[in-house]
């Protein structure tokens, strides 16, 4: 990789800058949420046109919500678990041992 050195140490100094853990971690769950209505899009053999439609989504937003592209509201998050039959379950749980 040059004189930058490996992209091993880029990726532990660009964390190190302020913001960056923080924003990492949104484009991390922003990915998971998108993976996991993928999955169960794909369960129910639906196209994302279809899951568009019944969740009164285009396709396009589909497609960016299921690539991580978007961090969605908690209306739009229960919108796509209504079309896909699902319950919609937002909390907080403890850290490490639990209480």
């Amino acid at each position: 990789m040059g004189e930058g050195g490996n992209w091993a140490a880029m990726r532990e100094r660009r964390l190190a800058e302020p913001g960056a853990a923080e924003a990492y971690d949104a484009a991390r769950l922003a990915f998971e949420l998108g993976r996991s209505v993928r999955e169960l899009r794909e369960r129910r053999g639906w196209s994302q046109t279809q899951l568009a439609t019944a969740s009164g989504m285009t396709q396009s937003a589909v497609a960016r919500f299921e690539a991580g592209g978007t961090v969605p509201t908690l209306m739009v998050l229960e919108r796509l678990a209504t079309a896909l039959d699902v319950s919609l379950k937002v909390g907080f749980e403890p850290r490490g041992e639990a209480a």
